[in-house]
């Protein structure tokens, strides 16, 4: 499992930012990857534990599994 910190999320747009602990790109996070966990809501400086997972749909890569870290 992956681990990074909360760059920044709006759940009014629904999506948001995770920058990884071990660097790179950041790493899209989308609000049903949210709902979907026990984190009810995330926010800004937040350290996550996730897993990288690719959309059925578009093919890109995205957070999800999310958990506190």
């Amino acid at each position: 499992m992956a681990t990074g910190t909360v760059k920044w999320f709006n759940a009014q747009k629904g999506f948001g930012f995770i920058a990884p602990d071990e660097g790179g790109g950041d790493v899209f996070v989308h609000i049903s990857a949210v709902e979907r966990s026990s984190l009810g809501s995330i926010h800004e400086g937040q350290k996550l534990n996730y897993e990288l997972e690719r959309d059925a749909r578009n093919g890109k890569m995205s957070a999800g599994q999310l958990s506190a870290g």
